[in-house]
Formats: structure tokens, sequence, C-alpha cells
């Protein structure tokens, strides 16, 4: 079975898909080493751990480049977070397929939202196009088309879950093979979202979001960490450097993975 075709089949509600999102080539052996079936980038943690802002910040050629290294470190399959597909038309956005190919990845995130002053929704029509152009390009890679209507979105939950199934079924028929609602943590929108899209979904989680266990009796087929873990872990960064520079103590560093452990990862 190919990495492609694997990481297709581990889309199951009985089992779901557990991907805590890897921001650069130790993260990513760190997660796989702990038992991680597949690996997912955070276009996050990416664009911090390079110095830069998330958001449609970070250019093509360096999202790539990274994106190989993280590809090289792991054996499983690795689908990566391509943000808005970094090009502002469908065949730009093909570009972008055909490089994640090359770089060895198995799927993408590709989200709903045209970034600026102030981001919006993108019109359903763009966006099918974009999903269109991008599964022409990469017939084989598993496209996660995310719907931002939670983020992006105001008025009426009920409004927003239709405006989250309108466009999830449109974004089905143009060639995506799964649907990502980021923003939704309670457990009856969850519920009729997945049992509404005709297609693997997949949640991102917070602290307080039911348990990956609970996902899954709701019908959830893949869960995502997003940039949480990358926070947590500049969180320790901080905390430690706030500690030392004024009591001048180090109980922060308590737990830290031991040095030897992870030069073997590396090795």
């Amino acid at each position: 079975m190919t990495n492609a075709a694997l990481f297709r089949s581990l889309h199951d509600p009985a089992d779901p898909i557990v991907l805590v999102n890897a921001w650069d080539a130790a993260s990513a052996r760190v997660v796989a080493a702990a038992g991680a079936r597949a690996v997912a980038t955070t276009s996050a943690g990416v664009a911090w751990t390079l110095g830069m802002p998330d958001g449609d910040v970070l250019t093509r050629d360096a999202m790539l480049a990274h994106l190989r290294r993280v590809v090289a470190a792991v054996d499983v399959p690795v689908t990566a977070d391509i943000e808005s597909g970094f090009g502002a038309s469908p065949d730009e956005v093909a570009e972008t397929l055909r490089g994640v190919v090359a770089a060895g990845a198995v799927g993408v995130n590709l989200e709903d939202t045209v970034r600026g002053a102030r981001p919006a929704l993108r019109e359903v029509a763009d966006q099918v196009a974009r999903v269109g152009a991008a599964r022409a390009a990469a017939p084989d890679v598993y496209i996660n088309a995310r719907v931002d209507t939670y983020l992006r979105g105001a008025g009426d939950l009920e409004g927003t879950l239709e405006r989250t199934l309108e466009r999830a079924r449109a974004y089905l028929d143009a060639g995506a093979s799964g649907i990502f609602v980021p923003g939704v943590v309670d457990a009856d929108t969850i519920g009729k979202l997945a049992a509404a899209i005709p297609a693997p979904l997949n949640i991102l989680v917070e602290p307080g979001a039911p348990t990956v266990a609970e996902l899954g009796e709701l019908g959830v087929a893949r869960v995502s960490l997003g940039s949480w873990v990358a926070e947590a872990a500049y969180a320790v960064a901080r905390r430690a450097a706030e500690e030392a520079f004024t009591a001048g103590t180090y109980t922060s560093l308590d737990g830290a993975l031991d040095y030897s452990e992870l030069n073997r990862l590396m090795s």
C-alpha cells in the first residue's frame, strides 16, 4: 500500500487518526517516535520557526523546502498545511500541489480564508475552482478542505451550520477528500456536521475539547492539535527564560526530554 492510500485509509471514525502537528524535522521525529500513524505540519508553527508570522506570509518555496525536511525525517505519511494555497489563482494553487507531491507529502489542508487587513471567507465559486485545480494537479493527494465559517462567520449558529454544509458539499463536489472545520468544539454541532457531511470530518481540538474517543463516537474521522503543541513548546521557553532572569532558578526545565534520547531520535 502506498503512503497516500495508507493515509486515506486512516480516516475512520471507529479509530480516528490523531495528528499532533509538527513544525520542523525534530518535532516530526518526536511525534513519530511517540506512535503517530501520520505526521501533519502546522502552518503557524512552520512560519514561527522560520521567524515569520502565520497567515499567508511565508513564501511557497520556503514552505516546500521546510516540508521536504519534515518528509525526509519520518517514515510515516506526511500531510502539509498549505494555508490558502500560496497563490492568488487556481493555477498557482495547482503549482503548489505539484510542489507538495514532489516534496513527498500525501495530503494538504487548503483553507477558504482570504488574508488581508480584514480576513474574510473566499467566495464559494472561487474556492471551488481552487479545490478543483488542486485535485487536477495531484490526483492521489488527500485534500482536506478547510471551511472557516466558524472562525470568520457571524450570526446565528443554525445559519453558520448551513453555510458550513453548503461549502463542504461544494468542495467535495470539486474534488476534496475530506472536510476540516476549525473553531467548533461543542459536541452537538460536531455531531450535526459529521452526520451531514458525506466525507471524513476533521476537528481542531483545544484544551477542554471532547476526547478522541468521544469525537469518534460523534462521527469525527480526524483529530488535529494544530498549533497548540508549538504554542506550548514556546510557552516552556518563555517560562524558563522568565524564571532564570528573575528568580535565578530552573524548575521550568523539569520534565524535559533527555539529551541522549533526542540525539538518538535525530540519528
